[in-house]
């Protein structure tokens, strides 16, 4: 397999083929999350096209790939199911800027999805030239504002932290965060205009309890109802489940550790690895009527109950199955040889009268 990944030029045509299973699995309410990470290879001299990154688990800067990934969330379970990937290089000849590979993911989440389906995006993606792209395109989206970005308020342009800094929050929300503690959080929503799209009406949730500054979004969602600022705050919230996908995706298949040189292989290798990933969390879509799946999981022996995040229970015991085959899948790609004996129907194209 490593040695003919760089050969390998169908990926378009198997993505497509992963996609249309995948749509099967979500809804037009389904959220859809774009975020970038990294690969490192600190140890690496000889792989093509190595940049300089800033590793997210160490925040120092090393050698490797910069990567950009979506996800969608399955309705229900809320599971993750990646839907792009893309492994990139500042170093490549063809390289353009970080912003045409997101607005590459952007493209391709518009050919895919509805424009119902709400992006979750970061603070990275904080900037004037995604907010045009989704405003033209009329999709909904919940973008994490930067403390410098500035917004029209009441027709004054003025700094987002200081006009959040002016509401203290009019409805509420108890939040698990990851660390199982609850957060008690006050929310505030406010209409607001970009300077970069004046005409177009936006609205700004400011939610205080996260931590010492408040959690600011900008949003293309309206609603007469009230409960808008806290739908907007659970949708963003619920963007950490891909920081999960990807930390599974590292750890649990070792990622980081592949030993092919090309980029081609690198980019074939990941999505492999991201239809795999894919297959198995669509497995766990339904899980409490799936008796397959629960079987997985019982096998995988967890220690407490039926995890929130099912990609390792899954996987655990789907490799405590196969570690039990007596022999590989080489047998099924093999044809079987023609039998010597003729046959007047399928030879020679007889049929019965």
């Amino acid at each position: 397999m490593s040695r003919n990944l760089s050969e390998f030029r169908d990926g378009e045509r198997v993505q497509e083929n992963y996609i249309a299973k995948v749509k099967k699995c979500v809804s037009e309410k389904s959220i859809l999350i774009l975020d970038g990470s990294d690969v490192t290879k600190p140890c690496s001299r000889k792989l093509e096209g190595l940049c300089t990154v800033r590793d997210g688990s160490t925040g120092e800067i090393g050698v490797g790939y910069h990567t950009i990934g979506a996800s969608v969330l399955i309705p229900g379970t809320k599971q993750p199911l990646g839907v792009y990937t893309r492994i990139y290089s500042g170093c490549e000849k063809d390289f353009v800027s970080a912003d045409e590979e997101t607005l590459k993911a952007l493209g391709f989440l518009s050919k895919h999805f509805e424009r119902k389906n709400i992006r979750a995006m970061d603070r990275d993606y904080d900037a004037n030239i995604y907010y045009e792209y989704l405003l033209d395109k009329k999709e909904k989206f919940v973008i994490r504002a930067k403390k410098n970005r500035d917004v029209i308020y009441k027709g004054e342009r003025m700094n987002v932290l200081t006009l959040a800094n002016r509401f203290k929050g009019k409805y509420s929300l108890k939040f698990k965060k990851k660390d199982g503690k609850t957060a008690d959080c006050k929310i505030s929503i406010v209409p607001i205009n970009l300077p970069c799209r004046p005409n177009d009406e936006l609205n700004l949730v400011i939610c205080r309890g996260l931590g010492y500054e408040p959690l600011m979004l900008i949003t293309s969602l309206n609603s007469e109802d009230n409960r808008l600022s806290v739908v907007v705050t659970k949708v963003y919230l619920l963007r950490w489940r891909i920081e999960e996908y990807y930390g599974f995706k590292k750890q649990q298949f070792d990622f980081e550790d592949f030993r092919v040189r090309s980029l081609q292989s690198i980019r074939n290798l990941d999505l492999f690895l991201t239809i795999a990933i894919g297959y198995i969390g669509m497995m766990g879509a339904k899980v409490e009527e799936q008796v397959m799946v629960m079987a997985l999981i019982d096998i995988s022996k967890r220690i407490h109950k039926t995890p929130n995040f099912l990609f390792y229970a899954l996987a655990d015991g789907l490799f405590t199955v196969f570690a039990r085959a007596k022999q590989g899948v080489a047998h099924l790609l093999r044809k079987k040889p023609k039998h010597p004996q003729l046959s007047f129907f399928k030879d020679f194209g007889f049929a019965w009268g």
